[in-house]
């Protein structure tokens, strides 16, 4: 496969290269027709049944489609020979269509089997969609999801202090097989497609990642037969029982799996596990919450020294989804040889137990040839499937339910108002009934299949219980609509939990039937001495230093980060494998909370490199001689480009730069697509289209989402800790609105060298008036949860940092497909362009040398390192790996974000918008700004003073503070008095 790879990687170039480029010419792509091209699709449940009902059948046939002999595509394909098949297969990008002709000499019903090459891309599962005969078949045909096959790049080192270093991951591409099926395992089998006699065509659209595909396959998946008739089949052929082995497969004997997040951890809280200790890391399980999703496999390779029957043992925890159970599909060299193996039960349990396969008393025994073979368990959703996707679809009638009242009564009714709902939402009643009496079923299923009361049913029960009340006495809804609303977020919280199948394991046993298995529960007296050595350890255990920690001829550099653990781990395992083997320098990394890094400094404590700072500290140290000017370092020009330049200004102050970004977020507008499909909206484009749709929402009692919060959440995506940007006029997020229109109306926040603020000017006062009216007279609300009020639809339209889309992908599930994002609403001009100029949102960060460092080349080298493209690609996809989509990082590096997994469309759109940000400048005194605009910003809505005369007033006070602090740091505070080579806007890119 040498020469597949090498042709493989100059395809993937020659397609990013110009993707890239592309992606920054946001007018030749049109955003604007999401609405117009969404169509609801049915679901594959009703898809099925129709066709059942029509009577097509199951045809025992076979009908081979190859890649190489398609028949029309708009993508630049190329043949690449495949030694694995002895034939060409073809490249597929991401982005485009395939389709091929498929010839049928009987009608029916067939499972699809894709024969693909994982071509190494983003690191992320690869997505397609598929149409039969020009369209999609079903709602879940559009979300394909094809895995990768990621492994240890290396072997279990130590850290100098003992800690065993969870291992690089890699993939390792190679030739697989997947039947289509559900990507969200909704579905226990392989999806059916029906296909006509004769001509038909399939068409494959990609959505996200490139692949090979050799062939697909139209064919009938074989069901496997029970354990009963698996052993009859045995006894037929003479199979006996394999003597004197026992095999102990590890959780770091995995061999390969299908993320890379499901690496070896560690669990220091049961002295059972291999290899174990209390106070140090030692990889000693795999998986947990990491290991939670449908889809998601591990692998053991391993060597039986003879033919036989064998048993299988597996040591695991299920401690993460009280009273239920989580479930796997376990597979033998690739294969569920009997039904009972297709969802195997791990029911919850606080400490490690002995699973033997089919129990202890009489184990399933599976035949092993003498050589090599395989144990795969992958997450299933086992008998949970059909009431997971029940009650995923009451979730989201209920939700259709919820809004049609809204639209009357609005989110907050009048008590002594009388709605005669019943009479003006026909079907109401009949329809809460039904889904009472649904939700009840449910609740039954869910106890009869774990044997338990209580728990996850009560929130059920509650809400059935509810609906029927509500029927019962249709005049109390409108006072129970809270009470309603929050029961469907209890719900909606279940369902997402409900999918979650955690699973921690310690090892496999494969051993011959007379063997003994392992006793998995520790003693008291194992117990009672490991809580002893663990709280001793407490003591004298410094859990500040990640990794290797360096002391006397090693002169290490210090750097402090102010993340979580996970992203700081992370980070020194890129560190000790890439950053000091290429320049040598040792890094000691410590986790800290930044707001200790000034009494540290002060101190002469503090380190020489500050990660992940807020935009205010290191203006608050520039002016006070307390960072290095990095503008002053050799090849600044160069590493600057890495950058948009909207991140680099609350860096910077005239022609100095004080830190390099990591991290910088911006606004976006989500759309609830099947909501604006259904109240014939478009996606407003300028404000004026905003200002036209806000009166259509709310005539329905809907919103449209403006955050004024501050600090706004949903302004922010940033991880780690950016408490510390109060003081800082990004942390203002209802007044970053303020700034969106006025940079769209070409007015600067500050006139030359920030020396006064541009308030006063007739362009700021519109700005204002327009931000103020908003919530004045237009109602927008001021406080709101933006992903619940989007999910449950009363609010379809809402503008957030992007880091919203990631916490949509895993809150709402059920809304796959029927929202996205887009640039926010912008001005139009004169010219006939709109202008989306707006801030960059709340959260980002920075990273700086402290001037008291006596190692400023080797902090430089550093920082060189940390923001290149490389590591911060590395550094973003191990984040989404260790947190799921949720923990996606938002990294200022322009290319980076190409090379994080973010489909060719969302990236398209990412970019269209980030050409439009503005860096905010951190001036002296700024920091008032965002006080008293937010102060001005109360006195007109509140008490409804002029905006005119209450923005001037403040203007003033912000100015006397400005010219304050520019006396304090000894800079002028007249424009006459300025340098004439500082009359100028240093933060406009010239």
């Amino acid at each position: 496969m040498g020469r597949t790879t090498k042709i493989l990687l100059g395809t993937l170039l020659l397609l990013i290269l110009p993707w890239v480029a592309s992606a920054y010419a946001a007018d030749d792509v049109n955003f604007a027709d999401d609405i117009a091209s969404f169509e609801a699709v049915i679901d594959y449940g009703t898809y099925l049944e129709s066709y059942l009902a029509q009577g097509a059948g199951r045809p025992n046939r076979q009908v081979y489609v190859f890649g190489d002999r398609y028949s029309s595509t708009n993508m630049d394909v190329e043949l690449v020979y495949s030694e694995e098949y002895n034939g060409y297969a073809v490249y597929t990008g991401e982005w485009g269509y395939i389709e091929w002709d498929v010839y049928v000499s009987e009608p029916g019903l067939y499972n699809i089997e894709l024969a693909y090459y994982p071509v190494e891309g983003r690191g992320t599962a690869i997505e397609r969609s598929i149409e039969i005969n020009g369209e999609p078949p079903f709602e879940g045909a559009s979300y394909l999801s094809f895995s990768r096959v990621w492994g240890s790049a290396e072997d279990i080192r130590m850290d100098n202090q003992g800690n065993e270093l969870r291992p690089a991951q890699k993939e390792y591409p190679m030739w697989r097989t997947a039947v289509l099926s559900d990507s969200m395992g909704s579905y226990a089998e392989p999806y059916l497609f029906y296909f006509n006699e004769g001509r038909n065509t399939i068409r494959l659209v990609s959505r996200r990642e490139p692949m090979l595909i050799h062939h697909l396959r139209l064919f009938q998946v074989e069901m496997p037969p029970t354990y009963a008739e698996l052993v009859e089949q045995y006894k037929q052929r003479g199979y006996k029982e394999a003597q004197g082995v026992f095999i102990k497969l590890q959780e770091r004997d995995s061999t390969y799996r299908s993320e890379s997040t499901l690496a070896p951890t560690f669990d220091h809280g049961d002295p059972t596990l291999e290899p174990y200790d209390p106070v140090l890391m030692r990889l000693n399980a795999i998986g947990g919450d990491s290991w939670n999703q449908s889809g998601q496999w591990v692998r053991w390779d391993f060597e039986v020294p003879q033919s036989g029957l064998y048993k299988i043992g597996i040591k695991a925890k299920q401690n993460l989804y009280r009273g239920s159970f989580s479930n796997r599909r376990i597979y033998i060299d690739d294969k569920v040889l009997f039904e009972e193996m297709s969802a195997v039960r791990f029911p919850y349990s606080s400490v490690y137990d002995m699973y033997v396969l089919g129990g202890d008393e009489d184990p399933y025994l599976v035949y092993l040839e003498e050589g090599s073979h395989s144990i795969t368990m992958e997450v299933v959703l086992g008998d949970m499937v059909d009431v997971i996707r029940t009650v995923e679809q009451s979730v989201y009638d209920l939700n259709s339910i919820y809004r049609q009242i809204v639209m009357i009564t609005s989110p907050t009714p009048d008590p002594m108002r009388t709605y005669e709902l019943p009479k003006r939402i026909p079907g109401l009643l009949d329809n809460m009934l039904v889904q009472a009496d649904i939700v009840e079923e449910v609740a039954d299923a869910l106890e009869a299949y774990t044997g338990q009361k209580g728990g996850a049913t009560v929130v059920l029960r509650d809400l059935s219980r509810q609906l029927r009340t509500l029927v019962q006495d249709p005049d109390s809804i409108p006072r129970r609509l809270s009470e309603f609303r929050d029961n469907l977020g209890s719900l909606g919280t279940w369902l997402l939990d409900v999918r979650k199948q955690p699973l921690v394991v310690d090892y496999l046993v494969v051993a011959s039937p007379e063997q003994e298995m392992p006793n998995a529960s520790a003693s008291f007296g194992q117990r009672m001495g490991h809580e002893v050595r663990a709280l001793a350890s407490s003591y004298t255990h410094d859990y500040t230093k990640v990794g290797d920690v360096y002391e006397g001829d090693a002169e290490p550099l210090t750097v402090w980060i102010g993340w979580g653990r996970d992203q700081a781990q992370i980070l020194k395992r890129l560190i000790e494998n890439d950053f000091t083997p290429k320049t040598g320098i040792p890094v000691n990394l410590e986790l800290v909370s930044m707001g200790v890094l000034l009494p540290a400094t002060l101190a002469g404590r503090g380190p020489d490199v500050a990660m992940g700072v807020s935009t205010a500290q290191p203006m608050n140290f520039a002016f006070r001689g307390g960072v290095v000017d990095l503008s002053t370092m050799p090849g600044f020009d160069e590493v600057k480009e890495r950058f948009m330049h909207s991140a680099i200004v609350p860096f910077m102050f005239r022609d100095s730069v004080y830190a390099l970004p990591d991290q910088q977020s911006f606004l976006m507008l989500f759309y609830r697509a099947d909501i604006l499909k259904e109240l014939g909206l478009e996606i407003p484009q300028t404000w004026d289209d905003v200002l036209d749709i806000i009166p259509v929402l709310q005539k329905r009692n809907m919103d449209f989402g403006l955050p004024f919060s501050v600090p706004a959440k949903a302004m922010s995506s940033s991880i780690g800790d950016v408490s510390s940007t109060m003081g800082s006029l990004s942390s203002s997020g209802g007044v970053l609105n303020l700034l969106m229109f006025m940079y769209q109306k070409d007015q600067e926040l500050f006139i030359e060298d920030g020396i006064a603020t541009n308030l006063d000017h007739e362009a700021a006062v519109e700005a204002f008036t327009l931000w103020t009216e908003l919530y004045e007279l237009y109602k927008l609300p001021l406080d709101y949860n933006a992903s619940n009020r989007f999910r449950m639809g009363d609010m379809p339209l809402v503008i957030a940092s992007y880091g919203l889309y990631n916490e949509l992908q895993v809150f709402a599930p059920e809304l796959r497909g029927k929202w996205g994002f887009t640039l926010v609403p912008g001005t139009l001009k004169e010219d006939g362009t709109i202008d989306r100029s707006a801030p960059a949102a709340v959260g980002q960060t920075g990273s700086m040398i402290m001037a008291a460092s006596d190692k400023v080349e080797e902090g430089w080298e550093f920082l060189k390192w940390w923001t290149s493209t490389e590591t911060q690609i590395e550094f973003g996809r191990q984040i989404e790996s260790t947190l799921g989509v949720a923990g996606r990082y938002a990294t200022a590096n322009v290319e980076a974000l190409a090379g994080l997994p973010w489909s060719v469309e969302e990236y398209q759109k990412l970019m269209a918008q980030w050409q439009w940000v503005r860096g905010v400048p951190e001036v002296p005194g700024g920091y008032m700004i965002g006080r008293y605009l937010d102060n001005a910003f109360r006195q007109v809505v509140y008490n409804n003073k002029p905006a005119r005369d209450i923005l001037v007033d403040y203007n003033r006070l912000i100015n006397e503070e400005i010219q304050r602090k520019r006396e304090e740091f000894s800079l002028p505070t007249e424009f006459d008095d300025l340098p004439e080579e500082y009359r100028k806007l240093y933060w406009v890119e010239q």
